[in-house]
Order: structure tokens, then C-alpha cells, then sequence
């Protein structure tokens, strides 16, 4: 099996507190977010997407999301090859769809599919 990542796309952070963690990406940043909701926040860094989540889990760290040209296909190339669905491919607004998998060895793997993505 071989699975076409198109390169990394984003980064989100779990944030339990949300507040406190905007105003800490806010000052190391040095700008602030573009998009801002309670239950989203994202930062374009040099093209790529930082995002903080309020609903995120701290203990399982961070979820890298590599881009795909099909999440769905994607994803069931990845479960057939011994991964585990944590969230299905679904559609979060804008044409962009998302899936997060976690692998053999515990990993969680992020996939997503952003029509508006282009690289810097």
C-alpha cells in the first residue's frame, strides 16, 4: 500500500483554555488569528494553518493533518491497512473535509482535503 500525502497542511493544538492559549500564540506569533470562534482558532503561519481546539485532548497532544487529494479514499486505505477511525471524514465548512486515524503504533494521523489551500 501506498498512500499520496500531498505534504503537511496544519497543526492544532489541544487548548482547553482557549483565552490563555490565544494570547500566548498571539505574542509569539506576533499577529492574531484570522479565524476566531469558541470553538476554533486559526493562525496562518507562512501558508500552513496553526489552530488552536477547545474540545482538544491534551493528553494525546497535537494532530498533524497532511494534506490528501480524497479524505474518504484516504482514510479507508489507511483502516484497511490497520488503522483505527478517532473521527471520520466529515466536512467543517468551505468544501474542506477532515478524518483523523490513529495507526498501529498509537500515532494519530490527520488527513485533509483544502480546496483553498495553496502552498507559499
Amino acid at each position: 500500500m501506498s498512500v499520496k500525502f500531498l505534504g503537511l497542511r496544519t497543526v492544532v493544538y489541544p487548548a482547553r483554555d482557549l483565552e490563555a492559549a490565544k494570547l500566548w500564540w498571539n505574542s509569539t506569533l506576533g499577529h492574531e488569528p484570522y479565524f476566531d470562534e469558541p470553538f476554533y482558532v486559526g493562525y496562518d503561519v507562512g501558508g500552513y494553518e496553526l489552530a488552536l481546539d477547545p474540545d482538544g485532548d491534551p493528553d494525546e497532544g497535537p494532530i498533524v493533518y497532511w494534506g490528501v487529494d480524497d479524505v474518504s479514499d484516504v482514510e479507508a486505505q489507511l483502516l484497511a491497512a490497520g488503522c483505527e477511525s478517532r473521527s471520520s471524514c466529515r466536512e467543517v465548512g468551505g468544501g474542506i473535509e477532515v478524518a483523523v486515524v490513529r495507526n498501529p503504533t498509537g500515532d494519530l494521523i490527520g488527513l485533509i482535503y483544502n480546496p483553498h489551500f495553496q502552498a507559499a
